[in-house]
Protein backbone atom coordinates (compact mmCIF):
# COMPACT_ATOMS: atom_id res chain seq x y z
CA UNK A 1 0.00 0.00 0.00
CA UNK A 2 1.11 3.73 0.60
CA UNK A 3 2.55 5.99 -2.40
CA UNK A 4 2.70 2.99 -5.02
CA UNK A 5 -0.65 2.60 -4.69
CA UNK A 6 -1.78 6.40 -6.24
CA UNK A 7 -3.82 6.86 -3.45
CA UNK A 8 -3.32 10.05 -3.02
CA UNK A 9 -5.65 13.46 -3.65
CA UNK A 10 -4.85 15.86 -6.30
CA UNK A 11 -3.33 18.50 -5.18
CA UNK A 12 -5.57 21.07 -4.22
CA UNK A 13 -4.56 24.36 -5.25
CA UNK A 14 -4.13 23.34 -8.86
CA UNK A 15 -7.97 23.50 -8.93
CA UNK A 16 -8.25 26.85 -8.11
CA UNK A 17 -6.45 28.11 -11.25
CA UNK A 18 -9.86 28.73 -13.15
CA UNK A 19 -11.01 31.01 -10.09
CA UNK A 20 -7.35 32.66 -9.55
CA UNK A 21 -7.44 33.90 -13.74
CA UNK A 22 -11.51 35.41 -12.85
CA UNK A 23 -9.64 37.14 -10.09
CA UNK A 24 -6.85 38.59 -12.17
CA UNK A 25 -9.34 39.62 -14.96
CA UNK A 26 -11.19 42.34 -12.21
CA UNK A 27 -10.10 45.54 -12.87
CA UNK A 28 -6.70 46.47 -10.49
CA UNK A 29 -5.85 42.54 -10.58
CA UNK A 30 -6.46 40.28 -8.20
CA UNK A 31 -6.13 40.03 -4.14
CA UNK A 32 -5.06 36.72 -3.37
CA UNK A 33 -5.95 36.27 -0.06
CA UNK A 34 -5.52 31.92 -1.07
CA UNK A 35 -2.44 31.15 0.47
CA UNK A 36 -0.75 32.20 4.08
CA UNK A 37 2.41 32.80 2.79
CA UNK A 38 4.07 35.70 4.41
CA UNK A 39 4.82 38.88 2.87
CA UNK A 40 6.39 41.05 5.45
CA UNK A 41 10.27 41.31 5.63
CA UNK A 42 12.46 38.68 7.69
CA UNK A 43 13.39 40.62 10.59
CA UNK A 44 17.17 42.24 10.73
CA UNK A 45 18.31 39.99 13.28
CA UNK A 46 17.57 37.25 11.67
CA UNK A 47 18.88 37.77 8.63
CA UNK A 48 22.25 39.21 10.30
CA UNK A 49 22.63 35.46 12.33
CA UNK A 50 22.05 33.67 8.79
CA UNK A 51 24.45 35.63 7.07
CA UNK A 52 27.15 35.51 9.94
CA UNK A 53 26.40 31.89 9.95
CA UNK A 54 26.95 31.52 6.03
CA UNK A 55 30.70 29.87 5.86
CA UNK A 56 29.48 26.80 6.58
CA UNK A 57 31.68 24.02 4.59
CA UNK A 58 30.88 21.15 7.14
CA UNK A 59 27.74 19.16 7.65
CA UNK A 60 25.31 20.70 9.92
CA UNK A 61 24.23 17.98 12.77
CA UNK A 62 20.93 16.41 12.28
CA UNK A 63 20.39 17.06 16.15
CA UNK A 64 20.56 20.45 15.25
CA UNK A 65 22.97 22.09 17.67
CA UNK A 66 23.08 22.57 21.48
CA UNK A 67 22.39 26.59 21.08
CA UNK A 68 19.02 26.10 18.95
CA UNK A 69 18.00 22.81 21.59
CA UNK A 70 18.61 25.28 24.15
CA UNK A 71 16.56 28.40 22.57
CA UNK A 72 13.82 26.27 21.86
CA UNK A 73 13.71 25.04 25.50
CA UNK A 74 13.77 28.65 27.06
CA UNK A 75 11.09 30.34 24.26
CA UNK A 76 8.88 27.46 25.80
CA UNK A 77 9.76 28.22 29.10
CA UNK A 78 9.01 31.85 28.66
CA UNK A 79 6.22 31.78 25.70
CA UNK A 80 4.40 28.87 26.11
CA UNK A 81 4.54 27.99 30.20
CA UNK A 82 6.11 24.45 29.21
CA UNK A 83 9.73 24.36 31.55
CA UNK A 84 11.86 21.73 32.50
CA UNK A 85 12.27 20.47 28.71
CA UNK A 86 15.30 18.09 27.92
CA UNK A 87 17.15 19.85 25.19
CA UNK A 88 17.74 16.55 24.22
CA UNK A 89 14.19 16.07 23.24
CA UNK A 90 14.09 18.73 20.85
CA UNK A 91 14.94 18.05 16.77
CA UNK A 92 15.17 20.59 14.05
CA UNK A 93 13.01 19.62 11.13
CA UNK A 94 12.77 21.59 7.62
CA UNK A 95 9.65 23.01 7.77
CA UNK A 96 6.68 21.40 9.98
CA UNK A 97 4.53 20.23 6.88
CA UNK A 98 7.49 18.04 6.00
CA UNK A 99 7.33 16.24 9.87
CA UNK A 100 3.63 16.21 9.31
CA UNK A 101 3.64 14.44 5.93
CA UNK A 102 6.02 11.96 6.99
CA UNK A 103 5.41 11.10 10.68
CA UNK A 104 3.05 8.29 10.33
CA UNK A 105 5.98 6.48 8.29
CA UNK A 106 9.07 7.71 10.50
CA UNK A 107 6.58 6.27 13.74
CA UNK A 108 5.84 2.76 11.63
CA UNK A 109 2.46 2.78 10.59
CA UNK A 110 1.28 0.53 8.22
CA UNK A 111 -1.92 -1.02 6.82
CA UNK A 112 -4.56 -1.77 9.89
CA UNK A 113 -3.27 1.70 11.73
CA UNK A 114 -5.49 4.87 12.12
CA UNK A 115 -4.26 8.46 11.72
CA UNK A 116 -7.01 10.96 13.39
CA UNK A 117 -7.00 14.51 12.50
CA UNK A 118 -9.38 17.58 12.72
CA UNK A 119 -12.84 17.38 10.55
CA UNK A 120 -11.64 20.28 9.51
CA UNK A 121 -8.21 20.32 8.56
CA UNK A 122 -4.67 20.99 6.31
CA UNK A 123 -4.58 17.96 3.50
CA UNK A 124 -1.26 16.92 4.57
CA UNK A 125 -2.25 15.07 7.83
CA UNK A 126 -4.56 12.71 5.54
CA UNK A 127 -1.68 12.74 3.06
CA UNK A 128 0.73 11.44 5.67
CA UNK A 129 -1.18 8.74 7.41
CA UNK A 130 -1.63 7.78 2.67
CA UNK A 131 1.93 7.74 2.31
CA UNK A 132 2.30 5.09 5.46
CA UNK A 133 -0.33 2.88 4.25
CA UNK A 134 -2.43 3.90 6.88
CA UNK A 135 -6.00 5.06 7.21
CA UNK A 136 -6.66 8.66 7.63
CA UNK A 137 -9.60 9.83 9.71
CA UNK A 138 -11.78 12.96 10.46
CA UNK A 139 -13.01 13.49 13.61
CA UNK A 140 -14.10 16.47 15.83
CA UNK A 141 -13.98 14.11 18.98
CA UNK A 142 -10.45 11.83 19.12
CA UNK A 143 -10.85 11.32 23.06
CA UNK A 144 -14.11 9.91 21.84
CA UNK A 145 -13.14 7.84 19.13
CA UNK A 146 -10.49 6.33 21.27
CA UNK A 147 -12.31 4.77 23.57
CA UNK A 148 -14.24 2.85 20.45
CA UNK A 149 -11.56 0.72 19.23
CA UNK A 150 -8.12 0.22 19.74
CA UNK A 151 -6.80 0.87 15.88
CA UNK A 152 -5.43 4.59 16.14
CA UNK A 153 -1.41 4.80 16.39
CA UNK A 154 -1.60 8.35 15.72
CA UNK A 155 -3.85 11.69 16.73
CA UNK A 156 -3.25 15.02 15.29
CA UNK A 157 -4.35 17.87 17.05
CA UNK A 158 -3.98 21.19 15.61
CA UNK A 159 -4.45 24.29 17.96
CA UNK A 160 -4.92 27.15 16.85
CA UNK A 161 -6.03 25.33 14.10
CA UNK A 162 -5.61 25.92 10.15
CA UNK A 163 -8.23 26.80 8.79
CA UNK A 164 -10.37 27.56 11.38
CA UNK A 165 -8.74 28.65 13.88
CA UNK A 166 -10.23 26.99 16.65
CA UNK A 167 -8.22 26.53 19.91
CA UNK A 168 -8.58 23.35 22.55
CA UNK A 169 -8.29 24.51 25.98
CA UNK A 170 -6.34 22.52 28.33
CA UNK A 171 -9.55 20.43 29.68
CA UNK A 172 -9.36 19.43 25.93
CA UNK A 173 -6.30 18.39 25.27
CA UNK A 174 -5.88 16.78 28.76
CA UNK A 175 -9.20 14.68 27.45
CA UNK A 176 -7.15 13.77 24.60
CA UNK A 177 -4.04 12.62 26.37
CA UNK A 178 -6.07 10.61 28.76
CA UNK A 179 -8.02 8.59 26.54
CA UNK A 180 -4.52 7.91 24.55
CA UNK A 181 -3.04 6.66 27.55
CA UNK A 182 -6.07 4.41 28.45
CA UNK A 183 -6.05 3.12 25.19
CA UNK A 184 -5.35 -1.02 24.34
CA UNK A 185 -2.23 -0.15 22.30
CA UNK A 186 0.36 2.43 21.61
CA UNK A 187 -0.65 5.70 20.47
CA UNK A 188 1.10 8.89 20.07
CA UNK A 189 -0.61 12.26 20.34
CA UNK A 190 1.56 15.30 18.11
CA UNK A 191 0.05 18.56 18.18
CA UNK A 192 0.77 20.77 15.49
CA UNK A 193 0.66 24.46 17.22
CA UNK A 194 2.47 27.04 14.69
CA UNK A 195 -0.16 29.57 15.39
CA UNK A 196 0.27 29.60 19.06
CA UNK A 197 1.77 33.38 18.94
CA UNK A 198 -1.04 34.82 16.63
CA UNK A 199 -4.05 34.83 19.66
CA UNK A 200 -6.70 37.35 18.97
CA UNK A 201 -9.66 36.57 21.15
CA UNK A 202 -10.08 36.04 25.04
CA UNK A 203 -9.16 34.22 26.92
CA UNK A 204 -6.34 32.91 24.79
CA UNK A 205 -5.37 36.56 23.71
CA UNK A 206 -4.48 37.32 27.41
CA UNK A 207 -3.33 33.84 28.78
CA UNK A 208 -2.02 32.46 25.74
CA UNK A 209 -2.55 29.11 23.75
CA UNK A 210 -1.68 26.30 25.73
CA UNK A 211 0.68 23.64 24.46
CA UNK A 212 -0.02 19.80 24.50
CA UNK A 213 2.94 19.42 26.34
CA UNK A 214 1.67 22.13 29.03
CA UNK A 215 2.29 19.97 32.79
CA UNK A 216 -1.48 21.10 33.55
CA UNK A 217 -2.56 18.34 29.96
CA UNK A 218 0.20 16.38 30.77
CA UNK A 219 0.75 16.03 34.59
CA UNK A 220 4.14 16.10 33.87
CA UNK A 221 4.91 12.96 31.87
CA UNK A 222 5.47 13.70 28.73
CA UNK A 223 5.26 10.12 27.01
CA UNK A 224 3.70 9.88 23.49
CA UNK A 225 3.38 13.48 23.31
CA UNK A 226 4.59 15.51 20.75
CA UNK A 227 5.02 19.31 20.14
CA UNK A 228 5.34 20.78 16.40
CA UNK A 229 6.28 24.11 16.02
CA UNK A 230 7.71 26.57 13.13
CA UNK A 231 8.50 30.14 12.90
CA UNK A 232 7.06 30.92 9.28
CA UNK A 233 4.42 32.34 10.61
CA UNK A 234 5.18 34.49 14.20
CA UNK A 235 8.51 35.50 12.26
CA UNK A 236 8.36 35.74 8.77
CA UNK A 237 10.53 32.41 8.18
CA UNK A 238 8.65 30.16 5.71
CA UNK A 239 11.44 30.62 3.20
CA UNK A 240 14.10 29.68 5.70
CA UNK A 241 11.72 26.16 6.27
CA UNK A 242 12.66 26.81 10.41
CA UNK A 243 10.71 24.82 12.27
CA UNK A 244 11.24 21.82 14.96
CA UNK A 245 9.68 19.00 16.96
CA UNK A 246 9.85 18.52 20.59
CA UNK A 247 8.09 16.01 23.63
CA UNK A 248 8.87 12.65 24.68
CA UNK A 249 12.59 11.83 24.63
CA UNK A 250 11.93 8.64 23.42
CA UNK A 251 9.78 9.54 20.40
CA UNK A 252 12.50 12.18 19.98
CA UNK A 253 15.30 9.80 19.86
CA UNK A 254 13.23 7.64 17.35
CA UNK A 255 12.91 10.02 15.04
CA UNK A 256 16.60 11.41 15.39
CA UNK A 257 17.99 8.09 14.58
CA UNK A 258 15.79 7.85 11.07
CA UNK A 259 16.41 11.43 9.77
CA UNK A 260 20.47 10.60 10.37
CA UNK A 261 19.90 7.82 7.97
CA UNK A 262 17.97 9.65 5.61
CA UNK A 263 20.05 12.74 5.55
CA UNK A 264 17.07 15.32 6.97
CA UNK A 265 18.89 17.93 8.40
CA UNK A 266 18.06 21.67 8.42
CA UNK A 267 21.32 23.82 6.98
CA UNK A 268 23.86 25.12 9.63
CA UNK A 269 22.87 28.59 8.68
CA UNK A 270 19.51 28.09 8.83
CA UNK A 271 19.87 26.60 12.85
CA UNK A 272 21.92 29.99 13.27
CA UNK A 273 18.67 31.92 12.19
CA UNK A 274 16.28 29.72 14.21
CA UNK A 275 18.44 30.30 17.44
CA UNK A 276 18.18 34.05 17.05
CA UNK A 277 14.48 34.23 16.12
CA UNK A 278 13.75 32.11 19.00
CA UNK A 279 15.80 34.71 21.61
CA UNK A 280 13.81 37.80 20.64
CA UNK A 281 10.26 38.09 21.34
CA UNK A 282 9.77 42.11 19.90
CA UNK A 283 9.73 41.16 16.30
CA UNK A 284 7.07 38.39 17.10
CA UNK A 285 5.29 41.22 18.93
CA UNK A 286 5.33 43.72 16.10
CA UNK A 287 4.75 40.90 13.73
CA UNK A 288 1.59 40.07 15.47
CA UNK A 289 0.34 43.74 15.82
CA UNK A 290 0.40 43.72 11.52
CA UNK A 291 -1.54 41.04 11.76
CA UNK A 292 -4.26 41.97 13.86
CA UNK A 293 -5.00 45.14 12.15
CA UNK A 294 -4.94 43.57 8.92
CA UNK A 295 -7.28 41.45 10.63
CA UNK A 296 -9.52 44.01 11.56
CA UNK A 297 -10.35 45.55 8.55
CA UNK A 298 -10.97 42.73 6.71
CA UNK A 299 -13.02 41.00 9.64
CA UNK A 300 -15.20 44.57 9.43
CA UNK A 301 -15.61 44.29 5.46
CA UNK A 302 -16.90 40.88 5.55
CA UNK A 303 -19.28 41.22 7.90
CA UNK A 304 -20.12 44.69 6.36
CA UNK A 305 -20.70 42.30 3.05
CA UNK A 306 -22.87 40.02 4.73
CA UNK A 307 -20.68 37.15 5.34
CA UNK A 308 -20.55 36.01 8.84
CA UNK A 309 -16.84 35.40 10.74
CA UNK A 310 -16.88 31.20 12.42
CA UNK A 311 -14.73 30.72 15.33
CA UNK A 312 -11.35 32.15 13.95
CA UNK A 313 -10.02 33.12 17.31
CA UNK A 314 -6.69 32.47 16.78
CA UNK A 315 -3.89 32.18 13.50
CA UNK A 316 -3.77 33.85 10.12
CA UNK A 317 -7.28 33.25 8.50
CA UNK A 318 -10.67 34.05 8.62
CA UNK A 319 -13.44 31.28 8.68
CA UNK A 320 -16.21 33.08 6.41
CA UNK A 321 -19.06 31.72 4.98
CA UNK A 322 -22.13 33.91 3.70
CA UNK A 323 -24.50 35.08 6.71
CA UNK A 324 -27.24 33.45 5.28
CA UNK A 325 -25.93 29.99 5.48
CA UNK A 326 -26.30 27.14 2.79
CA UNK A 327 -23.98 28.19 0.18
CA UNK A 328 -21.49 25.87 -1.20
CA UNK A 329 -17.71 26.93 -0.95
CA UNK A 330 -17.01 26.69 -4.14
CA UNK A 331 -19.98 29.28 -5.20
CA UNK A 332 -18.54 31.18 -2.17
CA UNK A 333 -14.99 31.60 -4.04
CA UNK A 334 -16.61 32.00 -7.49
CA UNK A 335 -18.84 35.13 -5.79
CA UNK A 336 -15.42 36.61 -4.35
CA UNK A 337 -13.12 35.77 -7.19
CA UNK A 338 -15.74 38.10 -9.15
CA UNK A 339 -14.79 41.18 -7.42
CA UNK A 340 -10.84 40.26 -7.75
CA UNK A 341 -10.60 38.65 -4.22
CA UNK A 342 -9.21 35.09 -4.35
CA UNK A 343 -9.90 32.91 -1.07
CA UNK A 344 -9.53 28.87 -0.79
CA UNK A 345 -12.67 26.65 -0.14
CA UNK A 346 -13.58 24.92 2.34
CA UNK A 347 -13.64 22.14 0.62
CA UNK A 348 -9.98 21.82 0.17
CA UNK A 349 -10.05 21.04 4.36
CA UNK A 350 -13.27 18.96 4.54
CA UNK A 351 -15.96 21.87 5.00
CA UNK A 352 -18.27 21.89 2.34
CA UNK A 353 -19.46 25.54 3.39
CA UNK A 354 -16.25 27.50 4.88
CA UNK A 355 -13.92 29.64 2.55
CA UNK A 356 -10.39 30.49 4.43
CA UNK A 357 -9.06 33.73 3.92
CA UNK A 358 -5.89 34.64 4.96
CA UNK A 359 -4.48 37.89 6.45
CA UNK A 360 -1.24 37.23 4.88
CA UNK A 361 -1.09 39.98 1.77
CA UNK A 362 0.34 43.57 2.52
CA UNK A 363 -1.94 46.51 3.93
CA UNK A 364 -2.43 48.33 0.88
CA UNK A 365 -4.25 44.54 -0.91
CA UNK A 366 -5.72 44.02 2.42
CA UNK A 367 -7.29 47.38 2.19
CA UNK A 368 -7.97 46.85 -1.61
CA UNK A 369 -9.90 43.94 -1.15
CA UNK A 370 -11.99 45.95 2.20
CA UNK A 371 -12.97 48.56 -0.38
CA UNK A 372 -14.23 46.21 -3.18
CA UNK A 373 -15.95 44.58 -0.58
CA UNK A 374 -18.05 47.60 0.85
CA UNK A 375 -18.59 48.32 -2.84
CA UNK A 376 -20.25 45.40 -4.16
Amino acid sequence: MGLLTGDLPDFPWDTLTPLAERARAYPGGIVDLSVGTPVDPTPELVREALAAAADSPGYPTTHGTPALRQAVVDWFARRRGVRGLDPAAVLPTVGSKELVAFLPSLLGLGAGDVVLHPAAAYPTYDVGARLAGATPEPTDDPAGRLAHGDDVRLVWLNSPGNPDGSVLGVDQLRAVVDAARSSAGPVVVASDECYAELAWDEPWASTGVPSILDPRVTGGDLTGLLAVYSLSKQSNLAGYRASFVVGDPALVARLLEVRKHAGMIVPGPVQAATTAALSDDEHVATQRAVYGRRRRVLRAAFESAGYAVDRSHAGLYLWVRPESGGQDSWATVADLAGLGILVAPGAFYGDAEHVRVALTASDQSIAEAAARLSGA
